[in-house]
């Protein structure tokens, strides 16, 4: 993981308001619940005083109660009421429960993984999809570190093997480029496969500059955005639980049809649609080895897999950046 970045965790309707919901992300136990502002809280699943799990406490007026002592944390972490102190007891300040700043776009829940002193902008999610769009949403937990997750949808040549029943039809091997830029900071990416003529793939200085959007976005640290039409969409957030396992939400988002019974069926449609492909990757992903990626680790990088390299050098200058290599 990346530290002093935005990563996007949850959906945003898994967090529900009188409810706690306790998950592990980033290799850490984590509760989050709705202040009485709706604000989501992110808070580590650990009671200070005297390690009990918060994920078995109470919310109440706004506050978390420990299930052991009945210690109320605020939503800052910060202990605000010792039962054993009473009411007017001096609470110590060192009595707090770490917690993560977090930020929800477009439904979705991000947590700073950082110091928030860095000052860090919110998260935003891919500006093309605006107004009009519906979607449908799906998740899966996958048994690989979040970095093969990521690696998989930048991969432009599995398509014809993997995928040779669904989207990886038609045969097209040869990968000419890929075209690879970075644009404020995210990862554009054009594709260029075809059908083998015996001609060898061009690199990617040898094909002419692009006339449309790109065909894939990256945004560091963990959204994906297929850029399928103007009026089709799919994206997909990699929810890091710990150096083994992810969670990958994916959503599929229409505008082209927007009757109501008719938009459901499409989306209805397009969300099965994501699940055959999403089980077609699984299926070899979660047996890659390692499970985790890095930049240099013994690898044969092809010319077609440009995205990925660029990925992983992204990655490790973000981690270098924030001292962690």
């Amino acid at each position: 993981m990346i530290r002093n970045q935005w990563y996007g965790v949850l959906e945003s309707n898994e967090v529900k308001r009188g409810r706690i919901t306790a998950v592990t992300r980033m290799s850490e136990k984590l509760v989050f619940w709705r202040d009485t502002d709706d604000h989501v809280v992110c808070m580590r699943d650990l009671c200070p005083h005297l390690g009990a799990p918060l994920r078995r406490g109470k919310l109440k007026d706004g506050h978390l109660a420990c299930p052991f002592h009945g210690f109320e944390f605020d939503p800052g972490g910060a202990c605000v009421y010792l039962p054993a102190y009473g009411r007017n007891g001096e609470i110590p300040k060192a009595l707090k429960v770490g917690t993560y700043l977090t930020h929800e776009v477009q439904g979705m829940v991000f947590i700073y993984w950082g110091d928030p002193s860095t000052g860090p902008q919110p998260p935003k999610f891919f500006e093309s999809i605006g107004e009009g769009f519906s979607f449908s949403r799906v998740s899966q937990h996958w048994s690989v570190h979040y970095s093969r997750m990521v690696e998989n949808q930048l991969d432009v040549s599995h398509l014809p093997f993997i995928h040779a029943s669904t989207i990886g039809r038609g045969g097209r091997m040869v990968v000419d480029g890929p075209l690879v830029e970075m644009r404020d900071g995210d990862m554009e990416i054009w594709v260029y496969n075809r059908r083998d003529d015996g001609t060898p793939p061009r690199k990617a200085e040898e094909l002419p500059p692009p006339t449309r959007h790109p065909f894939l976005q990256f945004r560091f640290p963990n959204l994906w955005h297929n850029w399928i039409s103007d009026d089709v969409r799919v994206t997909a957030m990699f929810a890091p639980v710990d150096e083994e396992n992810g969670v990958l939400y994916l959503r599929f988002y229409q505008r082209f049809m927007s009757l109501p019974v008719l938009r459901d069926l499409v989306n209805l449609v397009g969300k099965w649609g994501n699940i055959v492909i999403a089980n077609q990757d699984r299926r070899i992903v979660s047996h890659q080895m390692p499970k985790k990626t890095d930049l240099k680790m013994g690898e044969k990088i092809m010319q077609s897999d440009r995205a990925i390299l660029l990925y992983r050098q992204q990655r490790h200058r973000l981690q270098k950046e924030a001292g962690q290599v």
